[in-house]
């Protein structure tokens, strides 16, 4: 029978918890990003002719804003991706301990 075990216990917990953190972190960083928060301004990617040869620089600037915001939310979805492999592979490694051979 083929396993599709590939990595041990400590491993797998390291990786949920790792995953939750990230989780946690990049929901609320994009949430924050979303709702135009001030204080991230130095880590939205725009230029200084961004600002000047805009009509409407507020638009495009919360443009950036909500891009990054998305860009947050899509990595804490491969995060909840990565938390359900170190799940499956905590059940596997238990289902282990019980088999004979």
């Amino acid at each position: 029978m083929v396993s599709c075990l590939f990595c041990g216990p400590k491993l797998a917990a390291c990786g949920i918890v790792i995953s939750i953190w990230g989780v946690i972190m990049l929901a609320m960083l994009g949430i924050f990003f979303t709702t135009h928060s001030a204080v991230l301004i130095e880590d939205v990617p725009f230029k200084e002719e961004d600002m000047h040869n805009d009509q409407e620089p507020p638009h495009s600037i919360y443009k950036l804003y909500n891009q990054v915001g998305y860009n947050c939310f899509i990595a804490a979805g491969i995060y909840v991706l990565v938390a359900a492999l170190s799940f499956c592979q905590i059940k596997l490694n238990h289902r282990k301990e019980y088999m004979v051979r």
